[in-house]
């Protein structure tokens, strides 16, 4: 179900200012991305700024502080500026944790 959604966008809101792409490509397994997966789920606002982000395309700090190590591309999460690990267990809890997020940014930004 997660293929069939590449490179769909949905906008989220009234005014068209609020819209969620996804981008997903099958991969060959490998230690960092086990599921055989390279996608992007995306919130964007006005001017086309990422907001929320949920993917696997780029290396990330596993910790913070000087001693902080960085991996291969691994799953991970964007809000805003701010990157956390995301522990990737099937397409449908991604799906359903990424839509969760998504509700949270835009009913914090009073867009529903």
């Amino acid at each position: 179900m997660l293929l069939d959604l590449d490179s769909q966008v949905f906008v989220v809101d009234t005014k068209g200012q609020y819209w969620v792409r996804f981008s997903v490509n099958r991969v060959v397994s490998t230690p960092d991305r086990p599921h055989g997966l390279n996608y992007s789920l995306t919130l964007h606002g006005p001017g086309g700024n990422r907001l929320v982000g949920f993917d696997n395309a780029h290396s990330v700090r596993e910790s913070h502080g000087p001693g902080g190590k960085s991996r291969g591309p691994l799953d991970h999460r964007h809000r805003m500026q701010t990157v956390r690990p995301y522990r990737f267990k099937d397409a449908a809890t991604l799906l359903e944790d990424f839509w969760a997020k998504v509700d949270k940014l835009l009913k914090e930004k009073g867009v529903i």
